[in-house]
């Protein structure tokens, strides 16, 4: 599992031009499924998201977590994360998970999310044409990969 996390102000999904789903002080996960990702990948993956240290303390620095922000968390399919661009330039996908395979874990992250987090996690549609907009904070963005642990 591969996920590009941003620290957020506020970010919205829409969906047929309608508002789907809202935050605000919090999290944006984009999250890509591989076809070999498993309950074991969810588990360290929605941990690690859930105690990032990445919010600013009293003095400026990045050492609160989104428990300790009370920060809200989106969370989104994108199948676009592991697009492979060594030949030609159309991006080609074969390392993407199928969507039989793929939304049941997406499922269990959001789940393994709320659980981390002891939140009501907010997301989208898996495979919906989607508007995202944000306001990036800081900017702050990660990117984690649960094969490779960081």
């Amino acid at each position: 599992m591969r996920a590009v996390i941003q620290r957020v102000e506020r970010a919205t999904i829409e969906i047929d031009g309608k508002l789907h789903a809202a935050i605000g002080k919090g999290l944006l996960v984009l999250l890509g499924i591989i076809i070999d990702d498993n309950k074991e990948d969810i588990e360290w993956l929605s941990g690690k998201i859930a105690r990032l240290r990445i919010f600013d303390d009293e003095n400026g620095v990045m050492n609160l977590s989104l428990d300790e922000i009370k920060g809200e968390v989106l969370v989104v399919s994108q199948f676009t994360l592991h697009a492979s661009t060594r030949k030609g330039n159309r991006p080609s996908y074969f390392r993407a998970a199928n969507p039989d395979y793929a939304i049941p874990l997406y499922k269990n992250f959001i789940a393994a999310m709320e659980n981390q987090t002891n939140l009501q996690v907010k997301a989208g549609v898996f495979g919906a044409e989607m508007k995202i907009t944000l306001v990036n904070d800081g900017p702050v963005t990660i990117i984690i990969d649960s094969k490779s642990k960081e």
